[in-house]
């Protein structure tokens, strides 16, 4: 389940991000753990049992290439940024039916059974190809819906599935609902329930703009960070910390080694390192693809029920069921404020933004 936290940093207070670090679910804790405890363990091995001569020229050998210079090991700074752009892009790309329920709402006519199955029908089409992209990307989805018979438990009819079969193609095919609601759109033209050109194509304008959304994520999907980047950039780190295993051994003080003049036992500023560019990576590696499982993955499910609601809704329960139009409030008032509650009273008192320059 995505992990929010908007409420408690709603206002900057002191030790406000201090307090996010006591988080365990979705924290850098529990993506690293395993990782860190890991690397601990081999430090410790090497520390505890290869106390020789040889290991110590070893050791000092391999410390001169735990200096990032030699290892392009913030190189991971610019791949969670990119993963971030495409993590962000995937979240954008998403089909949400908002915008295409109020135009069926406003121009698919008519409040006898024939107008209610026809703004149904349309919205059901959206949605079902919203389910069928969703569950070819999103290990959820398709874990809610294996088959398409499960889809013809929620969304679709059999004649519609025995037309979905029947039409071959070697891709995914998606986009045919969206051909079934294009076509019906048209008949309800004929019809006349879209009553003139213009809202049909206001119709077609917003469900081109769904289905481009749906083929952004197809292409997402398909399309990843070259696999060269994501090679590199984790060779990088794991190389870098593989020498840290062995170079940034405490050695014997007496020896007089450089930098080796006092013995800490525990290497902190070695962990932190570790922590820091790991969690970085581990970052890349949570946000690359945010359709699994992971606890900050889009929910995929629940925006698949709320997107079917609000359309069923906003088409159907919704529709010319609208309030008694009256006079508002501030009828008679020429000038009048909208008011406020005792603890936002105070904002009254401020005067009104005009512009940087206004009071030059």
């Amino acid at each position: 389940m995505t992990v929010s936290y908007t409420l408690e940093v709603a206002d900057v207070r002191f030790g406000g991000f201090s307090k996010l670090l006591f988080r365990w679910k979705g924290s850098i804790y529990r993506l690293l753990y395993k990782d860190f405890l890991v690397f601990c363990g081999v430090y410790l091995f090497f520390s505890v049992f290869y106390q020789q001569d040889l290991f110590e020229r070893i050791a000092l050998y391999c410390d001169q290439f735990t200096n990032t210079n030699f290892i392009p090991v913030l190189f991971v700074l610019f791949y969670v940024s990119l993963a971030f752009n495409r993590w962000w892009g995937q979240y954008t790309s998403f089909p949400l039916p908002d915008n295409l329920m109020m135009v069926v709402s406003g121009n698919v006519h008519g409040a006898d059974e024939r107008g209610r199955l026809l703004r149904r029908t349309l919205m059901r089409y959206a949605n079902l190809s919203s389910v069928l992209i969703l569950r070819s990307i999103s290990t959820r989805v398709h874990k809610r819906f294996p088959t398409l018979e499960h889809i013809v438990e929620a969304f679709m009819t059999t004649h519609e599935l025995k037309n979905f079969e029947s039409l071959h193609s070697d891709f995914n095919k998606y986009w045919m609902p969206l051909t079934w609601f294009s076509n019906l759109a048209a008949r309800a033209r004929e019809e006349g329930r879209v009553r003139d050109d213009i809202a049909l194509r206001l119709l077609m304008d917003e469900l081109n703009k769904y289905r481009g959304k749906c083929s952004l994520l197809f292409h997402y999907d398909w399309i990843s960070i070259p696999l060269v980047y994501t090679q590199v950039v984790t060779i990088a780190v794991y190389s870098f910390f593989a020498f840290c295993l062995i170079g940034r051994q405490f050695l014997n003080p007496e020896k007089g080694y450089k930098d080796h003049k006092l013995d800490m036992y525990v290497p902190v500023f070695t962990l932190l390192q570790f922590f820091f560019y790991t969690g970085w990576l581990k970052v890349g590696e949570l946000i690359i693809n945010p359709f699994g499982e992971d606890d900050d993955d889009f929910e995929t499910n629940q925006l698949i029920d709320r997107n079917i609601q609000v359309s069923m809704l906003a088409v159907d329960d919704m529709y010319q069921n609208l309030a008694p139009i009256v006079k508002d409030k501030h009828w008679a008032q020429r000038h009048f404020s909208i008011p406020y509650t005792l603890s936002t009273a105070a904002e009254t008192l401020k005067p009104a933004f005009k512009g940087s320059t206004f009071d030059m």
